[in-house]
């Protein structure tokens, strides 16, 4: 009984590797590693959350990027130095390969400058200027505060 229950885990830990191994072959053929070249422009993902909460998703019509920098060098296998302008001067200048994005085209959600308020660790907050409406509503049988904010 035990030498077939050995039998048993030694077949499921085969079919668990079977499966381990098809999944990465799926995964590898789609995924290719960023590599960029000394100077190409890149953009420079941002995180902007609204409010103070830093568990809120990024919205739809946000900025995700700023730029376009240039890459002065390569540092390591996937971190680069960029040229950042003089408002980022106290931001340390060396970035991961995840957080750019090489420069395709122009889209309409790139910041051409940083904003005015952006912190050392790239966020930014957006603080609310007036509240413009109130009002209760009744969802699934709970009162529930709705408040429009600008």
């Amino acid at each position: 009984m035990v030498q077939e229950t050995v039998e048993q885990v030694e077949m499921l830990k085969a079919r668990l590797k079977e499966a381990h191994d098809r999944q990465k072959s799926y995964a590898d053929k789609r995924r290719r590693d960023l590599e960029f070249q000394v100077g190409d422009l890149v953009y420079l993902k941002i995180r902007i959350f609204r409010g103070g909460s830093k568990t809120r998703k990024l919205k739809k019509l946000k900025p995700r990027y700023m730029g376009p920098y240039p890459i002065l060098e390569q540092v390591g296998s996937v971190a680069y130095r960029l040229g950042l302008s003089t408002e980022l001067s106290d931001i340390y200048d060396v970035f991961h390969v995840l957080v750019l994005s090489k420069v395709l085209r122009e889209p309409q959600l790139i910041l051409q400058e940083p904003p005015r308020n952006l912190g050392k660790d790239l966020r930014t907050l957006c603080q609310p200027v007036e509240v413009l409406d109130r009002q209760v509503k009744a969802v699934h049988g709970m009162m529930t505060m709705l408040v429009k904010v600008r």
